[in-house]
């Protein structure tokens, strides 16, 4: 059944010069059945067989099927021919008009139907000796409600279609948003992970060569040293694996869940080990936490611990070999201060720019990024007695 539903829905003509030929078949009875007059036989033939067409092509051209129609009830006022079977074409196109045709042709239509009933009545008046006027009017109205019934009919069509077609397209405009909010999404997403795994790789990595560089330089005088700055770097190199499966967990998911092997993310609690782990590269780091330690925000503890990480890693790279750091952690009470400072060479003017013109600087963008994100400020920039400091103020709020 819903495949002769689909076969009918994809050939509507078809369907429809079906319903003429049946129509024209009726009409053919009954001018047969009525053999004595009503108009010559070959103009009832004519005005059956056009109004036929008006069904077989009402939906490929309803406009000028309309005026085909038109000029068919002229005729048949003109000849004579008496309204037979082959008139419901008129109710028909009336109301494909209304439903799919141009307005023009659908005011058309309507004007039509208001006039059609009351000009055949003219053309055959009813015995006035047995009916009087009141009848007469009577009749032109009943004659005329089908008409206007089916135009009312086809205009509601016109509208509930055109209803539709609005949900229809403000569905495809939300479904273009959501596609674009998750495009955007996938891209901040995939930022952030770059963060990640810019500020894991470039700190962990900066520690293993200097522990590295460090065990060949006394790997034959001082086989213990070298013995423990081989084992500061299987330690680091451990700690980024880690948290590099972490990150990777988050484009697949599951696995560290599956795996066992999840790693939470830092914090400010984990900074105290960060700071010594970079004092064991040889980088003097002075630490102190002002204000009583509470429970901050996830977003807050993971971006201070990402800029203490990267401004310390800066240090190293740019400080030259006799700097030394300050790291200062500062509860406020709608805040958390953090204050790194360095008495190194200091790093170049494009470094702490955003980004600078060729593309320098990916870590103080990062960490601008990060501050952003959580609603804080940022200052970055040389010190005047010689150095680099970096001064971030991140909003607190309550810790749920």
């Amino acid at each position: 059944m819903q495949r002769l539903y689909a076969f009918l829905r994809r050939h509507p003509t078809g369907v429809d010069t079906f319903w003429a030929v049946f129509l024209l078949g009726l009409s053919g009875l009954s001018a047969v059945a009525r053999a004595e007059g009503g108009g010559e036989p070959l103009a009832i033939a004519l005005i059956a067989l056009g109004l036929c067409t008006v069904v077989a092509l009402r939906r490929r051209a309803p406009e000028k099927m309309l005026l085909l129609a038109v000029a068919m009830g002229v005729a048949q006022l003109l000849t004579g021919v008496v309204p037979n079977s082959a008139n419901f074409a008129m109710l028909v196109i009336v109301f494909t008009v209304a439903a799919v045709g141009k307005r023009w042709a659908s005011r058309l239509a309507l004007g039509c139907s208001l006039g059609a009933a009351g000009l055949a009545q003219l053309r055959w008046p009813a015995d006035t000796e047995q009916s009087g006027w009141l009848q007469q009017v009577f009749v032109i109205v009943v004659l005329t409600v089908p008409f206007v019934l089916a135009w009312v009919l086809g205009d509601s069509m016109r509208t509930r279609r055109a209803y539709f077609n609005q949900l229809e397209e403000r569905a495809a405009r939300l479904e273009r948003e959501r596609e674009a909010q998750s495009k955007v999404a996938v891209a901040a997403e995939r930022a952030r992970i770059a963060r990640e795994l810019h500020d894991v790789v470039a700190h962990n990595v900066s520690v293993m060569v200097v522990q590295a560089d460090g065990a060949a330089y006394v790997m034959d005088t001082a086989p213990d040293q070298a013995k423990q700055a081989l084992e500061t770097i299987s330690d680091t190199g451990r700690q980024a694996l880690a948290e590099m499966r972490r990150l990777l967990g988050v484009l697949r998911t599951g696995d560290a869940q599956e795996s066992g092997e999840y790693v939470p993310q830092p914090d400010v609690g984990q900074i105290e080990v960060l700071v010594e782990q970079v004092r064991q590269t040889g980088l003097p780091v002075d630490f102190k936490i002002e204000g009583t330690p509470r429970a901050l925000p996830s977003g807050v503890e993971l971006t201070a611990y990402r800029i203490v990480q990267e401004a310390l890693t800066n240090t190293r790279k740019h400080g030259g070999p006799d700097a030394g750091a300050s790291v200062r952690l500062v509860y406020f009470d709608d805040g958390l201060g953090l204050l790194i400072e360095d008495d190194g060479r200091g790093a170049s003017h494009e470094m702490y720019e955003d980004g600078g013109a060729d593309g320098a600087g990916h870590g103080m963008i990062g960490m601008r990024e990060r501050v952003g994100m959580v609603g804080g400020t940022l200052d970055a920039g040389p010190r005047p007695g010689g150095g680099f400091r970096i001064s971030v103020l991140l909003p607190l709020k309550p810790a749920h």
